[in-house]
């Protein structure tokens, strides 16, 4: 029996969206119907509402935990009950990358059916296959991860990605080293994620940029050692300054913009990392003088979802959450409603907050 439900559907890019009502069809062969407790809203679902990537229509959010309440033929686990937070990423343990142990590449990620439909009919394909600006959604068994009940859902569902991603990003990507030196440039809900897992790495300098003084202060909540407003003069010298005129080991771009990757590239030391962590836009173009980057060696490395393994990582952050290392209460800005996606998506692009979080009171 199909449940009754809502979402927040963008049909046209740069179109104000709203909840509608949706119906949500029973969870067919290994998938899983799940009530959503919280989600996330994400720079991702803004560019894609803009336009900016992917293909319209879509079913915002992908930053979602809950709890399952039906289960598909042939799954054993999750169970009915149990609660999860949802992963974009669910390795299929078969294509040509899972077949040599590189599971964060997997060319074949497990999604569910389109089950969300609208009243005549439309089904509006989940981002990311997960949809979670929504009552509930179904999504493949292997992208419900399970979680203790311990971590409430506001603070479960942002581990889903912007977390995941920025700590992951400096784990595994760049794997930073103890009492390395490390510049992060975006200041976001990302970029402190990144902050984070530098701090958990040990690195010995933690190096915040951006242009908001606001975010600057943020950032030194999460552990960065030092802070450079882009404002007040070039970045990179400044960057220069705190490092004795070498530069950093790993500098990472959570912006998404060509300007600053060339700043992140030319703010590394010799041998240094690059990574690259914000979407850029469709046409998107680097000039680089490839003898320059020749010299400086090191390597640029786009991180996807941080390089991550959500069933092996998930447990981990919510398990240093618990212990108080993983700060994740002082990322929820605001608590919002389903019908105030919109207005999140104002706040985000003012910079007036790191995360706000659909809240489904029940």
């Amino acid at each position: 029996m199909a449940v009754q439900g809502q979402g927040v559907i963008a049909w046209q890019a740069s179109v104000p969206v709203a909840p509608e009502l949706l119906e949500i069809d029973e969870p067919g062969p290994h998938e899983v119907l799940v009530r959503i407790e919280a989600s996330g809203v994400c720079h991702t679902d803004l560019h894609i509402q803009k336009g900016y990537i992917g293909e319209l229509p879509l079913l915002l959010g992908h930053e979602g935990a809950g709890v399952v309440e039906a289960v598909g033929p042939g799954v054993t686990q999750p169970r009915v009950g149990d609660y999860v937070i949802l992963a974009w990423r669910a390795p299929c343990g078969a294509c040509r990358f899972c077949r040599i142990g590189q599971l964060h590449y997997c060319a074949a990620s497990l999604n569910g059916q389109p089950r969300q439909h609208t009243p005549d009919g439309r089904y509006p394909p989940p981002i990311m296959g997960l949809g979670t600006f929504a009552t509930h959604t179904v999504v493949h068994a292997a992208q419900a991860i399970p979680v203790p009940r311990e971590i409430p859902p506001a603070q479960a569902c942002l581990i889903a990605c912007g977390v995941m991603t920025g700590v992951g990003a400096v784990l595994y990507t760049a794997q930073v080293r103890p009492g390395s030196t490390v510049a992060v440039f975006g200041a976001g809900a990302v970029g402190t994620s990144v902050i984070q897992g530098a701090r958990l790495a040990h690195a010995a300098k933690i190096i915040a940029v951006d242009i908001e003084p606001r975010k600057l202060e943020w950032a030194q909540r999460f552990g960065a050692t030092h802070t450079v407003n882009a404002t007040d003069g070039d970045p990179v010298e400044q960057i220069r300054a705190l490092t004795d005129g070498y530069g950093v080991n790993y500098a990472f771009e959570c912006v998404g913009h060509p300007q600053v990757l060339q700043q992140v590239l030319a703010a590394r030391d010799l041998a240094g990392v690059a990574v690259l962590i914000g979407v850029p836009p469709a046409g998107s173009v680097l000039p680089l003088d490839l003898q320059w980057l020749f010299s400086r060696g090191g390597a640029l490395k786009p991180s996807w979802y941080g390089d991550c393994l959500p069933t092996r990582d998930f447990p981990m952050l919510v398990d240093w959450y618990l212990k108080g290392e993983l700060l994740l209460d002082e990322l929820v800005t605001r608590r919002i409603g389903l019908g105030d996606v919109q207005a999140a998506f104002d706040a985000m692009e003012r910079g007036e907050t790191l995360r706000s979080v659909v809240v489904f009171d029940r």
